[in-house]
Order: structure tokens, then C-alpha cells, then sequence
């Protein structure tokens, strides 16, 4: 059966607690744990502030998680910022193995500089695909790569490139970012579906915002609908997640507000899941 998840990235702004709270109160089955949420991240992530919110709302269990990004490349021409994303995948993957969770995913990274991706970043990529493989062996937590937006210098933004690592490394798990595919076209994000769906173990829910790249409501757009129907129609029954990105509102809402936004678009999905099934 699928659960519908949120990104903790929504409600950014707020204590640990109040996020579960507030992701609670929008009827959601569970939640995508962004362990750069400002309030937990600052104050050096510690463990037991997660582990008390989990114990207050076990139903959430298992999580998934995504590791931090933010200001963070694996495959960056400059040595000490890809040493620190390996660092901090590693030690938020252990994390995610203490907090039960199912599913971590990963961002491959990009090229520094604005053009395609060299043998140089691949080389960079294929270390921390290798670090990843191993700190994941015989772990409960599921691994996942997320595919990227169209851009020059990203890695892993076609699906026939997602492809081909997933082929190279059975272990590993697929991400589906529909936001990213559809940015390109909508048959792009089918394709995605088509090519890698075998290994879909979780689908962040968005589709482009303004300017083709900032996550926005999903029910905003009817084209989304096929794309879910034909998820489903393959049997995919995992974790859809919400990435709902607040810039796009015209201005700041209230937690209240927030959370009518979550449950609208957990019921949007919903229906569509009823009326596939």
C-alpha cells in the first residue's frame, strides 16, 4: 500500500517536535527526514530529540531519510568539500540506521563548473557510490539515487543514465524526483517510469515551479495524473513523498495554512490512487 510522505524541509522553520506535530495534523502516513531542518542541524543533530519525536508518533515508522546537500557536492572539484558530503552522508547514514528507518536518499553531485560533467566527476561519483555501497552492506536501510534536474553540469538527469548506475549496482535503489523529469518534458518523466521503475523504492511528488526548476503542488497540474496512474499500473506501491516548496506561495503562511496545503494534496493523491486501484 503506498505511503504518503512529506519532506521535513516544508515546515523547515519550526522545532523538531512541532514538525511532527504539524505532519501529524495533515493526515500523513509518514515522513522524508531532511536532517539540514535548521533546528535540528545547528544544534549539532542530536540523536535524542529525533528518537523522542519518533517515540511520540510510532506510526510514522520507518522513516526515510535524505541526506544533506545543502552547500554540499560528492563529486566538487575542491577536496575538502567532497570529503565533508562523504563525511556527513556517512554520519547521517548511521543516523538513519538508529532512527529505523527504511530508506536513504542520495544526491550524486555535479560538476563545479557550468559544463558537462568530465571523467574527473565521474571518477569523484564512482568513490562515493563506493563508500555508500559499503557502509550500506547488510543494513536494513535501503540506499536510493535520486535523479537530477536537466542541467549542463548535473549527473544522473537522463533516465537512461540512471540506467545504467542502477544496472552497475544492483544494491542500490531508485528515487524518482518527478519535479526534475518533468522539467525537461512530461514524456521525460514516462520514460523514467518506463526505464527504472523495477527499482523505484520512493517518488517525490512536485512538478516544476516557476522558471522550470523550484518544487511546487503537484495537484496544480493535471499532467502528473498519468504519470502516477502509470506508477501504479506497474505495481509500484512504496513511499510518495510531498516536496512542496513555500517560496512559490505569494506569501509567508502559517502552520495552519501549511498544513490545509498538505492535507489538500494528501487527498488529491488519494483519489487518484483509488481510482487507479
Amino acid at each position: 500500500m503506498i505511503r504518503l510522505s512529506l519532506s521535513t524541509m516544508f515546515f523547515h522553520e519550526y522545532e523538531l517536535s512541532e514538525i511532527f506535530s504539524f505532519c501529524h495534523a495533515s493526515g500523513l502516513d509518514t515522513i522524508e527526514f531532511w536532517f539540514e531542518t535548521p533546528r535540528f542541524w545547528l544544534k549539532g543533530m542530536p540523536f535524542q530529540d529525533l528518537a523522542a519525536c519518533l517515540d511520540t508518533y510510532p506510526f510514522f515508522s520507518p522513516i526515510t531519510c535524505h541526506m544533506p546537500v545543502l552547500d554540499l557536492n560528492p563529486c566538487s572539484i575542491n577536496p575538502r568539500v567532497a570529503e565533508a558530503t562523504v563525511l556527513y552522508a556517512t554520519e547521517c547514514f548511521e543516523i538513519a540506521k538508529k532512527a529505523g528507518a527504511c530508506l536513504y536518499t542520495i544526491h550524486p553531485g555535479r560538476r563545479t563548473a557550468k559544463r558537462p560533467p568530465s571523467n574527473a566527476d565521474y571518477e569523484r561519483f564512482d568513490h562515493f557510490i563506493d563508500i555508500m555501497r559499503l557502509i550500506s552492506k547488510d543494513s536494513e536501510v535501503r540506499v536510493a539515487i535520486e535523479n537530477m534536474e536537466p542541467k549542463v553540469n548535473a549527473l544522473m538527469s537522463r533516465p537512461e543514465e540512471v540506467r545504467e548506475v542502477l544496472d552497475r549496482e544492483p544494491w542500490l535503489g531508485f528515487t524518482f524526483d518527478v519535479s526534475h523529469a518533468m522539467s525537461l518534458s512530461v514524456e521525460e518523466s514516462l520514460s523514467y517510469a518506463e526505464l527504472c521503475g523495477d527499482r523505484l523504492v520512493n517518488v517525490h511528488l512536485s512538478v516544476p515551479g516557476p522558471g522550470g526548476s523550484n518544487h511546487c503542488l503537484p495537484s496544480t497540474s493535471p499532467e502528473i495524473v498519468p504519470l502516477i496512474q502509470s506508477l501504479l499500473d506497474q505495481g509500484y506501491s512504496g513511499v510518495m513523498t510531498l516536496e512542496i516548496e513555500d517560496r512559490n506561495f505569494s506569501r509567508t503562511f502559517t502552520p495552519r495554512e501549511k498544513i490545509e496545503v498538505v492535507r489538500r494534496e494528501c487527498s488529491f493523491f488519494r483519489d487518484i490512487f483509488a481510482s487507479t486501484g
